[in-house]
């Protein structure tokens, strides 16, 4: 009689997580051999996926951005698609549109078309170009995973994630994300330039006669196995209390630190606490490890909470930036 293993037993989710942290393992070596001195970008990309959720990419042009899309589609096993926002792009251009169609009968009746946007990992180049109604359609698939046109609801596939990139320099003609939609992001990360070890490693490998190409290491499959055993890892009570710690402190209303009092405007929601929650999770089985940290927390505090808080005006003229109030509520948590 064979033995089936009992999901409730820890040391079968010991078992799962472990398996889970190798097969990651090999993720990221597949995705460091064609996406060179980007170790922080990709951890917390692949954090965010992990996560379920969808992450904003800041950065200028010629970082790799799109190449990390494509890589990551190949790697994980996904269908990638790609959309270059632009002012005069329309919602029917990402969403889909209803076309009418006449059959062989003479009978016409509309037939659906789907957009860009049914895809696994979509690609939202410089989202901040397109006009504000184009980016909430694309919010409002990403938060429901769901198109609605015409009476019909369409589902898109699973899983699905949006990576959206932003040009921090050029913001002439752009229409910022307002505070509501960025929320919808789990993580805002940044892209900084590779350091001089790695671009010269860069340019070594992509400017001869033949280029690394990426190499599946994952299905689609098996990273919503994962996303649901992220949720399944066990969080103590010294994190919980310090999550808690740190979005609820970043609230000026009731925040105790005199820089969030004196120089926000407003702070992060229940939903900054729901993101970190499962980022630590997914970073610690990144790590290899079993359970989150208080070190987890630190060094997802900035990606989680930058964009789901402001300065106020007073704190800009003054040239505070949100770095530094962000930083005294990690040096809070001791």
């Amino acid at each position: 009689m064979v033995e089936v293993a009992d999901p409730t037993d820890p040391t079968f989710l010991v078992a799962e997580v472990e398996a889970l942290g190798a097969r990651l393992g090999r993720v990221r070596g597949a995705v460091g051999r064609v996406i060179f001195g980007q170790e922080e970008v990709v951890e917390q990309v692949l954090i965010t996926l992990l996560s379920g959720g969808h992450v904003l990419l800041v950065g200028v042009p010629g970082l790799g951005k799109t190449k990390l899309v494509e890589t990551l589609g190949t790697v994980l096993g996904l269908a990638e698609g790609r959309v270059q926002f632009t002012p005069d792009l329309m919602p029917a251009d990402i969403l889909g549109s209803e076309v009418l169609e006449e059959g062989a009968d003479g009978r016409r009746a509309f037939r659906f078309i789907k957009g860009p946007v049914f895809c696994q990992l979509l690609m939202a180049d410089e989202i901040n170009r397109a006009s504000p109604r184009t980016q909430s359609a694309l919010l409002q698939a990403m938060q429901e995973r769901k198109v609605a046109m015409g009476g019909a609801t369409y589902p898109l596939p699973a899983p699905f994630h949006v990576l959206a990139t932003q040009n921090p320099i050029e913001q002439e003609g752009t229409y910022p994300l307002p505070e509501a939609q960025l929320d919808r992001f789990l993580l805002e990360v940044e892209v900084s330039y590779p350091d001089a070890a790695a671009e010269r490693a860069m340019l070594l490998a992509t400017t001869g006669a033949t280029e690394a190409r990426a190499e599946p290491a994952m299905t689609a499959a098996e990273l919503i196995a994962a996303q649901a055993l992220i949720r399944r890892i066990p969080v103590g009570e010294q994190v919980l209390e310090a999550i808690l710690k740190l979005v609820r402190g970043a609230r000026p209303e009731t925040a105790d630190l005199p820089a969030v009092r004196q120089h926000l405007a407003w702070g992060p929601g229940p939903r900054a606490a729901q993101a970190l929650m499962l980022a630590c999770r997914a970073r610690a089985v990144l790590d290899g490890r079993l359970a989150p940290s208080l070190e987890d927390v630190i060094a997802l505090a900035e990606p989680v909470l930058r964009h789901r808080m402001a300065l106020s005006f007073a704190a800009r003229a003054d040239g505070v930036r949100l770095s530094e109030v962000i930083g005294a509520l990690k040096a809070s948590l001791g």
